[in-house]
């Protein structure tokens, strides 16, 4: 049965979407949010719903006309609803809004109403770790190996795909360095192929390459665990099933690879990661080939060079081409007529050698381009917006790959910067589509909260599903009002002051885009604002000498402390915003989210359960708002460092103590709410993250202070990004 309060009146779909329309109205009516603990929460049933609310008649008509993806709601004249629909995808997205509608109880305000994609393809980026011998590039870290279990557990991914689904998402992209052995049988190579799934028992550090290449260490395979048993025929029974279950939710599931990585296969058959090994071109081929034919529902592959090739330009394309290029090529010649489409991973350099190379590829071809480097979290027009259009041809159409490295624990939700990021984009007419995720963490289960709920974890995309709500809704109609999300937040947490809960969230959310604007270091591994940290190959902790000698993000109008000093011994105009303007707007931000949620606990309700979803929001913004504070300070303690680094003044240096002194009193703060929610855990290019354990480095900024020599940092210092 699907639900006893909706009647479907008639449906011209075919069978097969008819499935996915239906797909609409049963995830977004079963329970609301796909949790039942949801249902407890609100004292509401789902015979009570029937009974208070007005049962939904719902149509189904095909349109193909309005293109796909669209669709159009009508009431009719006796209060039933009409959805036409482009296809089966439309026809699922206008259930999800009616589902959306009756749980919001705005159901008799729905219109006559219009709706289509403003960006075609929405897409998660998703570093698969599938096993301890064919690792992501994310396996070096606490969360992939939680996460190994996981992605052989169907059940994941029926959650998974189902949030997916309702936040509008349709683009699943899933990395890893070489699934092959772990998805495919090589005829060719048979022995290749890998039964079970083992995990690492050995503890990791952050002794990682960052190119990926020891991702698998000797003593890892050593001391390992088998963490499932199945066969290779099981599993590819398993992945089949991904996919067919993702496809009747409208989302094309894309593979993604680097290269040239062998896990799992090297040492068998001759075949090592060398380029120039003929064993090698022949094995990637002959598994690209079985790969495409295993998965008849695969929507496509993406590939990259330069993270282990070494050689020209010229060298690594044409292994490319002999290995992925010939391999779905052969395999095509047993497909007539299927469509499978080639991204490759392009760096702005070597285009017109990719062009060349890829001339004959028997497909779509399509360059994805990185947008914002690594940290999407900075401003909402990254000046690479449009860099690397220029070496291609003008028709020619890309996909974004949007990094988020910078914030991994917390729920961010700022409705505007989203907006504003994804109507930054290039247009419709240079953009295929974008796909968005982190690098240093796995989005599978989350596995940094310190005092979970009993049962399995949740899913951090239901966790924050606040954020993947906003980056997924209105990355398909941007034109969705700040009211609405507040209605949904209202609708999630009954009792609490939904306009409240909003501003809080808001407010949290701009520490992170502030800080990373004004303290720029392009990759993750430079720069993780949750923790003011970098790999400690780079310099660990970021002190105050570190924020004296630092960049602003090109193109985000913010001058950096040494512009800003020369500026104002000069008498010259600042030409930007100052360090002082951004502490000052994180102070503001920061109090604002601090005094609204004090204003939602002292109304009690949930708000005051530690265990209940609205308390551990309430302490993610509060976090984030000690955080922003203890930045604001730490700026202006820089920026008073930075004068008496010149003036030898004793008040500036006396103004720079205090300001550090005060940063430590809120990081201390920030360091006591985040360690009473969240653990300490091993991030990829990151390294150990232990906020707690970071206090002595800022207390170490206030002796920094105290004993400075003036003129120590005219010095020559390394200020690249």
């Amino acid at each position: 049965m699907l639900f006893p309060w909706t009647r479907i009146l008639r449906v011209s779909f075919p069978p097969t979407g008819l499935k996915v329309a239906l797909v609409g109205l049963a995830v977004g009516l079963s329970t609301g949010w796909a949790q039942p603990a949801d249902f407890a929460r609100t004292e509401i049933t789902a015979a009570g719903l029937a009974a208070q609310r007005p049962a939904p008649q719902v149509a189904f008509e095909t349109e193909p006309s309005l293109g796909p993806q669209a669709y159009r709601i009508q009431k009719g004249s006796d209060g039933h609803f009409i959805i036409s629909a482009g296809d089966a995808a439309g026809a699922m997205y206008g259930g999800l809004d009616l589902a959306e509608a009756l749980r919001l109880g705005t159901l008799e305000q729905v219109g006559d109403t219009l709706h289509r994609p403003y960006i075609l393809n929405r897409g998660i980026k998703f570093n698969l770790p599938l096993d301890l011998r064919t690792p992501s590039y994310s396996d070096c870290s606490d969360a992939a190996q939680a996460n190994i279990p996981e992605m052989w557990s169907i059940d994941f991914w029926h959650t998974f795909l189902d949030e997916m689904a309702r936040h509008r998402y349709n683009v699943l992209t899933l990395w890893n360095e070489h699934p092959f052995p772990s998805m495919v049988k090589v005829p060719e190579f048979s022995d290749v192929a890998l039964d079970d799934v083992w995990r690492t028992k050995a503890k990791l550090d952050d002794d990682f390459e960052m190119t990926g290449t020891n991702m698998v260490k000797p003593a890892m395979l050593a001391d390992h665990e088998v963490v499932r048993k199945i066969t290779i025929d099981q599993k590819i029974a398993f992945w089949n099933e991904v996919m067919r279950y993702a496809q009747d939710r409208g989302i094309a599931v894309y593979l993604f690879t680097w290269n040239v990585f062998t896990w799992g296969a090297t040492g068998k058959y001759g075949i090592t990661d060398e380029m120039t090994n003929s064993t090698t071109v022949a094995y990637t081929r002959a598994s690209v080939r079985a790969m495409v034919k295993t998965y008849p529902l695969l929507a496509g592959i993406g590939i990259t060079s330069g993270e282990h090739m070494p050689g020209n330009e010229n060298a690594r394309e044409t292994w490319l081409w002999s290995t992925y290029g010939e391999g779905i090529r052969d395999a095509l010649k047993d497909q007539p007529g299927r469509v499978f489409p080639l991204i490759r991973r392009y760096l702005q350099r070597n285009a017109s050698v990719i062009l060349r190379t890829w001339k004959d590829y028997p497909g779509p071809f399509a360059f994805s381009l990185k947008y914002s480097s690594a940290h999407m979290y900075s401003i909402p027009n990254p000046p690479s917006s449009l860099s690397g259009y220029e070496y291609l041809p003008p028709e020619m159409k890309t996909w974004l790959t949007v990094r988020n490295d910078d914030i991994y624990a917390f729920r961010f939700g700022d409705p505007d910067f989203t907006r504003e990021y994804l109507v930054n984009m290039p247009p419709a007419e240079k953009l295929i589509g974008f796909y968005m995720g982190p690098d240093g963490y796995t989005w599978g289960r989350e596995f940094l909260e310190r005092d979970p709920a009993p049962g399995p974890r949740q899913l951090v995309m239901e966790k924050q599903w606040y954020s993947f709500m906003l980056w997924g809704r209105l990355s398909y109609d941007p034109t969705l009002s700040d009211l609405h999300f507040a209605r949904v937040l209202g609708a999630r947490y009954p009792g609490a002051d939904a306009n409240d809960v909003f501003s809080a969230l808001q407010s949290a959310s701009q520490t992170m885009p502030l800080i990373t604007r004004f303290f720029w270091r392009n990759f993750d591994f430079k720069w993780f604002p949750e923790a003011c940290f970098s790999h400690r190959q780079v310099n660990g902790f970021c002190t105050v000498r570190h924020f004296i000698d630092g960049v602003t993000m090109p193109g985000s109008g913010v001058i950096d402390i040494r512009t800003w000093r020369q500026n104002l011994r000069e008498k010259r105009p600042m030409g930007g915003t100052t360090p002082g303007q951004i502490a000052d707007s994180l102070n503001g931000y920061a109090r604002e989210a601090l005094s609204r949620v004090e204003i939602l606990r002292s109304a009690g309700g949930a708000a005051q359960n530690p265990e209940s979803e609205l308390a551990k929001t309430l302490a993610d913004c509060e976090a984030l708002g000690w955080l922003g504070r203890y930045y604001a300070a730490k700026i202006r303690g820089a920026c008073a460092l930075a004068l008496y680094d010149v003036s030898s003044d004793p008040a500036d240096q006396a103004e720079a103590v205090r300001a550090l002194q005060t940063a430590l009193v809120f990081w201390k703060r920030y360091a006591a709410v985040r360690n009473a929610h969240y653990v300490p855990a091993l991030f990829n290019r990151v390294g150990l993250v232990d906020v707690m354990a970071l206090t002595s480095k800022v207390e170490a900024d206030v002796e920094i202070a105290r004993t400075w020599t003036p003129g120590a940092a005219n010095a020559k210092n390394d200020r690249a990004p």
